[in-house]
């Protein structure tokens, strides 16, 4: 037997063939290890070395570590000349993750060489990633759970508490700790809950809906089972809402409904009772026009810019625009932008929330837009409207939704838009006053309501109409002479239709008699009419109504010729445009 083999042979008896050689077993033992194994001496010079290491990395007995793994030597030899006792790291070879132990070899106090243990770790990585992509979900659900407005609790399939979020917590007024662990059936018994959604699953096997009373809170539950893959129910989820809240919002948006109902119902009722006190009458051509117009753009959607002096009657074409349309059921609401300070005709037009502003109703209120839902919204002296209004006016008729000052929700309504202004808007957007895309917007379909001194035809009767009305209206029967109509007719109403309904209610009350005449007539009416009083009687004779009218035209245009420097100033004397003086100054042959 050689110097270096050693026998081993089993207790008791004598060594037969069947004993092995130690070098022979010890390989065999490291071989079966399972994972990879070598040994080195303090100089790197491999001593043993187990079939996987060699495969791995071509390791064997005698082989230098330093040249078959380079990557490994360093950290073998921080052990053998370190204090440390063992050391875990990875290294990668070739496409390969290794999870290294590295342990001294000492003989005698003394650091003798390395034993080096290692396994690949892909695997290990790929499990250590799962766990963490598990990890994260884990995360993102506590997260979800924690988070969430609702009220959660979770109980396994007996109804004992596994867990609650912290919405539960503020909802019941309880801790967490207080009541995990705790059975349903002894909270119900101890009166903390009148009902449980839980019991109540366990019960039907299936989702269950309850109404639970809570500290003068009312809760909806919703109770949902959780089945394995046989059957058995192993958790019931319980989500809490606290409907109180809600409840006094919908009390809140039905009393706003409600406030709407009433102004819209009190609009209408107004409009129904104007609308009847007035009547239209249409003999001149212009205004003829105009009505047609009124009437065929009613049956349609589109915006409609009214154009016109101050108290032709806009707001008249805008009842019939509405009168004859598909939303006539619904309210006309009239709005003017002059009369409105610039600082709230924002919130009236768009409302408000509570507390947008120091003073607001503490419910918030609905805008003229909101009211008009369904119905017109007549948006008079357009003209004055500020420019922050006029943006989003323009956003409204774009998108058809609006938002109310001081709110984040925006929503939609159907509203038709009426415009009317006596002022020249392409001026105004010349002078950077008004918003050239608003004008376009709102000029779809423009309409011209002509002046009362265009309607030469129409004014008489206007006047015979309001005598009439006026005098029903105060239980008062009056009637014009001659001399008295025709002044009135002659008369050029810079004032227009509400100049003259101002006239004839005057004349009604404040006249003497039953017959109105000459002497009961404003003063800035009669001086015009003075020169030709006299001859009043001879013309009835001799001359048409046409006749007449035009030789007074020519007596008042001759006068105000020698009154005023220029045909411009005679329009404004005489209540007409510079054109028509002009053109009539060559009818008479006086230019």
């Amino acid at each position: 037997m050689s110097a270096n083999v050693v026998t081993v042979a089993p207790a008791g008896s004598q060594p037969d063939s069947r004993t092995l050689h130690i070098d022979t077993l010890s390989q065999a033992l490291v071989n079966a290890m399972g994972v990879g194994f070598l040994a080195v001496n303090t100089s790197g010079i491999t001593i043993m070395a187990n079939s996987i290491a060699h495969k791995s990395f071509g390791t064997f007995p005698g082989s230098d570590l330093k040249k078959v793994y380079p990557e490994l030597w360093p950290k073998t030899l921080q052990i053998l000349k370190g204090r440390k006792l063992s050391a875990e790291f990875s290294l990668r070879r070739e496409n390969t993750s290794y999870l290294i132990r590295v342990n001294p070899i000492i003989i005698d106090s003394e650091k003798v060489g390395a034993i080096c243990v290692f396994v690949e770790s892909s695997g290990l990585e790929e499990m250590a990633m799962q766990m963490s992509f598990f990890q994260e979900i884990i995360s993102e659900l506590e997260a979800v759970i924690n988070s969430s407005s609702e009220g959660l609790w979770i109980c396994d399939g007996e109804a004992n508490v596994l867990r609650m979020n912290p919405a539960s917590e503020r909802i019941h007024g309880v801790n967490a700790e207080d009541v995990i662990g705790r059975n349903m059936q002894d909270l119900v018994d101890e009166g903390f809950i009148d009902k449980s959604a839980t019991l109540e699953v366990i019960k039907a096997r299936s989702v269950v809906n309850i109404l639970q009373n809570r500290k003068g809170r009312k809760l909806v539950i919703t109770g949902t089972p959780v089945f394995d893959t046989v059957g058995k129910l192993i958790r019931i989820v319980s989500s809490v809402r606290d409907i109180t809240e809600i409840e006094t919002m919908q009390r809140e948006l039905e009393e706003q409904e409600a406030l709407k109902d009433q102004l819209r119902n009190h609009m209408l009722e107004l409009q129904h009772i104007e609308l009847a006190s007035r009547r239209v009458i249409a003999k001149s051509p212009c205004m003829l026009k105009a009505l047609r117009q009124s009437i065929k753009v009613g049956s349609v959607g589109s915006s409609v810019l009214l154009l016109g002096e101050s108290g032709v009657g806009k707001g008249l074409i805008a009842d019939i625009i509405h009168k004859n349309s598909p939303r006539s059921e619904k309210p006309l609401i009239r709005i003017n932008c002059g009369a409105i300070p610039d600082s709230l005709i924002e919130s009236e037009l768009f409302g408000y929330e509570k507390g947008a502003f120091t003073g607001a109703s503490t419910g918030g209120k609905p805008g003229y837009l909101e009211l008009a839902d369904g119905g017109t919204l007549f948006l008079d002296e357009i003209a004055e409207l500020p420019a922050p209004s006029q943006v989003k006016l323009l956003r409204f008729l774009e998108d058809g939704r609006i938002t109310r000052l001081g709110g984040t929700a925006s929503r939609t309504v159907d509203v038709r838009i009426l415009a009317a202004t006596h002022r020249d808007l392409e001026e105004m957007i010349a002078q950077g006053k008004f918003r050239l895309d608003l004008y376009y917007r709102l000029k779809v379909v423009p309409i011209s309501v002509p002046a009362v001194r265009e309607r030469r035809d129409c004014i008489l009767p206007l006047i015979q109409h309001y005598i009439e009305f006026f005098g029903t209206k105060n239980g008062i029967s009056k009637r014009l002479t001659r001399a008295a109509s025709d002044a009135l007719l002659t008369y050029p109403y810079p004032g227009n239709v509400r100049e003259l309904m101002n006239i004839c209610e005057r004349l009604v009350v404040m006249s003497e008699t039953e017959l109105i005449d000459l002497k009961d007539l404003p003063n800035d009416i009669v001086p015009r009419t003075k020169e030709v009083t006299a001859e009043a009687a001879d013309w009835t004779n001799n001359l048409t109504l046409q006749q007449a009218m035009d030789i007074l035209e020519r007596k008042m245009l001759a006068q105000s010729l020698e009154l005023h420097r220029n045909q411009r100033q005679m329009a404004t004397a005489l209540g007409i445009n510079q054109s028509t003086v002009a053109r009539k100054l060559e009818k008479h042959s006086l230019s």
